[in-house]
């Protein structure tokens, strides 16, 4: 794992958000640059898929359980040489890059998510298939903090511990941040340790904007048998851009133009 070289995808990947959002003038731009670590990590380093594989079945899952944050998947998936599309069509008449993701029309996207909790329960159903296939890849889901509030979030959760799914990795993105705020202030969905815990699923915890912590925690779930593993990555909404980060006002707005050339001047500094 070299750092530096996850660092320059991750600069790419952010710039790309960036990009699409502004082009749209509509997106998430806020947990999307947020995650950006998280899903560099998960397609160069962590998971098996690759050009070769992407169509197989033999081959890891990635599941965006919080939708709204296409912007980083469709651009991973394209600095991971995954993704042909023309990143600027995102949300633009007859693009197959939607404002969520479509399963349909994307090669590489592995399930169809915009109601939240939705895709921690298809991932719980792509585990159990594994299972039941003895096909020994694993599936990721990536939700956020926010969507921990929907009830069928811990229905999933209740049921992946269950059923033992230990080839099931759920990783919280926890920026402490949603559309209306703070998310404690909103519903308090919090702690989401001791709650998944609470059902059975092993729990780690990391710095979600830091590879070597995020190795560490992958590791881990990689290693854990007999439960699912739950990683609680820390992360900061807005990573990388001076005036969104931390700033829950850019979790579903599209800068302006001046706003657009300080945040690509900002991205030229991140590495």
């Amino acid at each position: 794992m070299d750092i530096n070289v996850l660092k320059d995808h991750a600069l790419n990947i952010r710039r790309n958000i960036v990009r699409m959002v502004y082009n749209a003038q509509s997106g998430h731009p806020g947990g999307s640059l947020g995650s950006a670590d998280i899903l560099t990590y998960l397609y160069f380093v962590e998971m098996n898929v690759n050009k070769d594989n992407v169509g197989s079945i033999n081959r890891d899952r990635f599941v965006l359980s919080k939708g709204h944050c296409s912007p980083a998947l469709y651009a991973a998936l394209y600095e991971a040489g995954l993704l042909d599309e023309d990143l600027l069509t995102f949300r633009q008449i007859n693009s197959k890059l939607q404002g969520h993701p479509n399963m349909n029309y994307v090669e590489g996207v592995d399930m169809s998510t915009g109601s939240l909790g939705q895709g921690i329960s298809c991932a719980v159903g792509m585990a159990i298939a594994n299972k039941l296939d003895k096909n020994d890849n694993r599936v990721y889901v990536l939700c956020g903090d926010g969507e921990s509030e929907e009830g069928i979030v811990w229905e999933a959760m209740m049921a992946a511990c269950h059923y033992k799914l230990d080839n099931l990795c759920i990783i919280f993105d926890q920026n402490g941040l949603q559309i209306d705020g703070n998310v404690q202030d909103v519903i308090g969905p919090l702690p989401l340790d001791e709650k998944a815990k609470a059902f059975g699923a092993a729990v780690y915890e990391c710095d979600g904007n830091d590879y070597d912590s995020l190795k560490e925690a992958f590791d881990k779930a990689r290693d854990t048998k007999g439960v699912p593993s739950v990683i609680i990555a820390h992360t900061v909404k807005g990573k990388g851009v001076s005036y969104m980060e931390n700033n829950y006002a850019w979790h579903g707005a599209a800068p302006k133009e001046d706003d657009y050339n300080i945040a690509m001047e900002d991205l030229k500094e991140v590495r």
